[in-house]
């Protein structure tokens, strides 16, 4: 009986808690719903309202080559620069949560730091560093006393260098998060039962980081996905992507139900994506 009745107040409790957040967050939901909604529901109209039929576009996307190679090269780009950002991002936040609260504090507005630079100047800077004559092939010029040109701009080693730069730091904030959330007590029993500090990381650091990886790999995955100024600058004609797809059909074909149609299919992706993370953690609830 008395169990019965913890577990009766434990459900009241978290109804109760359910409500109140319903009721906070319903006024902001409101509002962005208000502003999301009706432009994606207009481009989703357009995207279904061609001139030969409801469907036409998405029948003459799926079957066109040109949308075959360029989704293999969104999905290759989106998966191995969030891989690339995920692992950097790792190491930074690793060695953001041993320092102490005042340096930490420092350590975190660096991070920040690229988020207050628009991603094309970023990209016009990235094209001084990584060009034939840019200040890395200059640097190695001078130290192997000959001339150097590295190809690093306008292919994929460019466009992955420009993606990690913008995706590193939208990772190392939750896998922070979640490394910060670990007790320190956990680390000092494993110690006294023996481990050293490389199975500490793999059996206690890496499994109880998982939900900060998550989110943080998921993010970056659904923004490399719908990325395009990267792309469009540093990246070459092989290496665009859907984004680049869009503005084609958009601004040059200016065949608009087919850039909806594609814009639709990108947002089901970033949507789809979400499904894993969410099945995760209600399994892990």
């Amino acid at each position: 009986m008395p169990c019965r009745r913890l577990n009766a107040l434990a459900a009241l409790e978290d109804g109760s808690t359910m409500r109140a957040q319903t009721i906070f967050m319903s006024p902001a939901t409101s509002m962005a719903a208000a502003i999301v909604l009706p432009p994606l529901l207009y481009v989703f109209y357009t995207s279904v309202s061609g001139p030969t039929g409801w469907l036409t576009s998405y029948s003459e996307i799926v079957t066109s080559g040109l949308f075959a190679r360029t989704l293999s090269t969104t999905l290759v780009v989106a998966i191995s620069s969030s891989i690339v950002s995920l692992f950097l991002a790792y190491i930074v936040a690793l060695h953001l949560a041993r320092q102490p609260g005042r340096r930490r504090a420092v350590l975190i507005v660096l991070v920040l730091l690229p988020f207050w630079t628009s991603v094309l100047v970023k990209c016009f800077a990235f094209t001084i560093i990584l060009g034939r004559d840019g200040i890395i092939n200059s640097t190695l010029g001078w130290i192997f006393n000959t001339k150097i040109e590295l190809p690093l701009l306008f292919n994929r080693i460019g466009l992955l260098i420009g993606m990690t730069n913008f995706l590193v730091p939208l990772i190392v904030l939750p896998v922070l998060a979640s490394l910060l959330a670990i007790d320190g007590a956990i680390y000092r029993a494993a110690s006294i039962m023996g481990a050293r500090p490389a199975r500490i990381f793999w059996t206690v650091t890496v499994p109880m980081s998982l939900p900060g990886v998550f989110a943080g790999l998921l993010s970056a995955f659904v923004l490399a996905l719908g990325a395009f100024v990267v792309p469009a600058l540093l990246g070459s004609s092989q290496d665009q992507m859907l984004s680049s797809l869009v503005d084609f059909y958009n601004r040059q074909v200016l065949d608009w139900p087919k850039a909806a149609a594609i814009s639709v299919m990108l947002f089901c992706m970033a949507v789809g994506s979400a499904a894993p993370l969410a099945l995760w953690r209600r399994h892990k609830v």
